[in-house]
C-alpha cells in the first residue's frame, strides 16, 4: 500500500521531532554549566581562547589552569556571584526542557498513529491533553519567572524578554491542543460507532 502525502510528511515530521526530541535530552544535564557559562561575564571567544591556550614554559612565571580547572572556576564563579539569577533561570529552563520533551514524546506518539494509517484513535487525544497540560506548566513557569524578575530587578524590564513572550504562546498552544485532543476523541468515538453499526 502506497503512503499518502499527509503519511508522508507525518514521517518527515517524526523524524524532525524525534531530532529535536534527541537534541533536547542531550543538552538538558548542560543546562547550569551553559547558564554558568552566560553569566560570567567573559566573553565566548575570549573564555573559548583561554581554554585552548598553550601551557606557559618552563621558568614563566605567570598563573596556567588547565582548561577544565578554568572550566570549574566559571560554572562555581557564575553560581558564587549571581546565586538567585543563576539559580532561578537554571530551575526555569530545566523545568521547560522537560515539560518540551514530554511534548515532543507525545506529537512522535500522534504521527505515529497518522503514519499507520489510523490517526483518530482515543490515544490521541490523551497524548495531546498531556502536551497541553505542558503548554500550560511552561505558560504559568514563565509567568512565575516574569513576576520574579519585576520582583528582582525593580523595574518592569522582565516584562519586555522572551519569558513575557512564552506565557501567551504556550497558552494558546495549551488550548490549540486541548481542542485538537477534543477533536480526536469525538473522531475516535464516531469512529468507533460506525465501526459498529457497519
Amino acid at each position: 500500500m502506497e503512503k499518502t502525502a499527509v503519511q508522508k510528511l507525518a514521517g518527515v515530521l517524526k523524524i524532525l521531532v524525534t531530532i529535536t526530541f534527541v537534541c533536547n535530552l542531550i543538552v538538558l544535564p548542560l543546562v547550569p554549566v551553559l547558564v554558568s557559562v552566560a553569566g560570567c561575564q567573559i566573553p565566548l571567544p575570549e573564555l573559548l581562547g583561554n581554554l585552548t591556550a598553550e601551557p606557559p614554559l618552563p621558568g614563566d612565571d605567570w598563573p596556567y589552569f588547565s582548561p577544565g580547572l578554568q572550566m570549574f572556576l566559571v560554572v562555581v564563579g557564575a553560581w558564587t556571584e549571581n546565586f538567585a539569577f543563576t539559580f532561578v533561570l537554571t530551575l526555569f529552563l530545566l523545568f521547560c526542557g522537560i515539560c518540551t520533551a514530554v511534548i515532543l514524546w507525545q506529537g512522535r506518539r500522534v504521527l505515529g498513529t497518522i503514519l499507520t494509517g489510523a490517526p483518530f484513535r482515543a490515544e490521541n487525544g490523551v497524548s495531546l491533553r498531556r502536551a497541553a497540560v505542558c503548554c500550560f506548566l511552561i505558560a504559568a513557569a514563565a509567568l512565575a519567572r516574569v513576576v520574579w524578575g519585576l520582583f528582582y530587578y525593580g523595574s518592569v524590564a522582565p516584562l519586555l524578554t522572551y519569558n513575557a513572550l512564552f506565557v501567551p504562546i504556550f497558552i494558546l498552544g495549551g488550548l490549540l491542543c486541548l481542542v485538537m485532543s477534543a477533536l480526536f476523541r469525538q473522531a475516535a468515538e464516531l469512529k468507533a460507532e460506525n465501526d459498529l453499526t457497519i
